[in-house]
């Protein structure tokens, strides 16, 4: 059982324009911490916001102290955002959430209470996705289930980022330096004590999500192709049935020749063959360029986010990990 005196929470947001939201945000989630009774720090992490996100944040931190904030230098994504707020968090538990009100912050003290149990991650799982569409409930779920089938690390089925992890597991999760940063299942991948909470998602109390189609897309590319080299090895098999199929028809062929004679050859399959033959060559070089591009990404070392500045917030400075870097203002 944890000490609820001495423990100390840090509450991780990622933000891209997303002020219109604020003040419904914080007007929710500073009481909910406010009443859970232990110490807790309030991490927003300005992703390269271009409305007045960061000038929001810093007036709501005018009033209150416990708000923090970390101001990339510009838009570097939001499983990089995540992962600079949780380099910089300080807290012996540690809540990462979106800031469009999908994630309740009235979800939080249950998830504590989970982690005085004695649980070291503790997920919400969407029992429900009101406003999203059935295609995007439909692909979700696909993702989910294709994830999981080809991934030896398996992620649990409609849990989003919206999680409280213990410090073992931040100090595991900081440990990992890919650039490829598909946080749900690096979540996974560190394992320790896990556990879900599930609840009833609601819609976006404002605005628009900045996830188009294509973005969810390339982001699923991007959590198959991290966790998963089976899309690689898959070009063995479809090249060992394609041979076998080829060598069988020209078995065919020739006993064909042997029996019937020589017919009048036809364009039209000649052609059908090569253009497929020449549609999975390219399919197969895009899946091999997708691994080059990422360890083309990983050996270039650049660091993975850049901080113009930091309110409140006590700036990491790894010559290890060497994942940031601080501008100057």
């Amino acid at each position: 059982m944890k000490d609820p005196i001495s423990d100390t929470l840090s509450v991780v947001i990622p933000l891209h324009n997303e002020s219109e939201l604020l003040d419904a945000l914080f007007a929710r989630l500073l009481p909910t911490l406010d009443g859970i009774g232990i110490s807790y720090e309030v991490i927003c992490v300005n992703d390269g916001s271009d409305d007045d996100t960061l000038e929001q944040i810093l007036a709501i931190r005018a009033g209150n102290a416990h708000v923090k904030a970390l101001d990339l230098t510009r838009r570097f994504g939001k499983e990089v955002a995540l992962t600079a707020g949780i380099e910089h968090a300080l807290g012996d538990v540690v809540v990462v959430m979106d800031g469009d009100l999908q994630d309740p912050p009235e979800l939080i003290p249950p998830m504590v209470k989970k982690w005085q149990e004695g649980f070291q991650v503790v997920y919400a799982t969407r029992q429900t996705r009101d406003g999203d569409s059935l295609l995007k409930k439909m692909t979700a779920k696909a993702f989910y289930t294709l994830f999981n089938r080809l991934s030896d690390t398996s992620i649990p089925p409609d849990a989003g980022d919206f999680r409280l992890m213990d410090r073992d597991v931040i100090e595991a999760l900081n440990r990992l330096p890919e650039r490829s940063r598909f946080m749900k299942g690096l979540f996974s991948w560190v394992g320790f004590r896990q556990t879900g909470i599930p609840f009833e998602r609601p819609s976006r109390h404002a605005g628009r999500s900045k996830w188009s189609y294509l973005k969810l897309f390339r982001f699923a590319l991007d959590g198959l192709f991290s966790f998963s080299t089976l899309p690689l090895r898959i070009w063995i098999w479809v090249g060992s049935v394609i041979a076998s199929t080829s060598f069988l028809y020209a078995v065919y062929l020739m006993l064909r020749t042997l029996f019937q004679g020589v017919d009048q050859p036809g364009y039209a399959s000649l052609m059908v063959t090569v253009l497929f033959l020449g549609g999975i060559q390219l399919i197969s070089i895009g899946v091999v360029g997708e691994y080059i591009g990422r360890i083309f990404d990983e050996t270039k070392r650049r660091p993975l986010y850049l901080i113009h500045q930091a309110y409140g917030v006590r700036v990491v400075n790894s010559q290890d990990q060497k994942n940031h870097l601080q501008a100057s203002n």
